[in-house]
């Protein structure tokens, strides 16, 4: 039997984190399919959305070790949906772009994701869905001025 305590679902900040872990796993098991975790999509997003990046500089936008974003545009330039170029500034340094495949991915990717939030969001109607989005984002733009809450987060 698995019942949540009733004291929990009183607690905005349980709900959020619960209903956040259905939605990514969801979604993960939807890119696993394709052999592809979450920050395969998330740096695809980030190449499309903001334009060629240093990896350095990637992994701090994206709040990822810098080992751990090597090992994912390697994957990524390894299937050629990313390219990498030195700078031609700072020989040092790595500019990574993404590739009109890896633009093609994402399209499909992001159809996934709505597809998991449509599943997810199915209990409400269009209105509700839209002060949902719209109540997360001020809570989300909030904690992102912030920063991390302290030690052990």
């Amino acid at each position: 039997m698995n019942e949540t305590p009733p004291s929990l679902l009183g607690l905005t900040t349980y709900l959020m984190s619960k209903t956040g872990k259905t939605a990514r796993g969801l979604l993960a098991d939807r890119l696993a399919e394709r052999g592809l975790r979450l920050w395969h999509m998330a740096v695809l997003a980030a190449l499309r959305d903001f334009g060629p990046h240093v990896q350095r500089e990637l992994a701090t936008r994206l709040s990822i070790d810098r080992s751990d974003v090597v090992k994912i545009v390697d994957g990524l330039g390894g299937v050629d949906l990313v390219e990498r170029a030195r700078d031609t500034t700072d020989r040092r340094r790595v500019t990574v772009t993404v590739t009109p495949a890896g633009r093609a991915l994402l399209e499909s990717l992001e159809a996934e994701a709505l597809a998991v939030q449509e599943e997810v969001l199915a209990p409400l109607n269009s209105r509700e869905r839209a002060q949902l989005t719209a109540l997360l984002r001020r809570v989300h733009d909030a904690a992102q001025e912030t920063g991390p809450a302290g030690p052990g987060r």
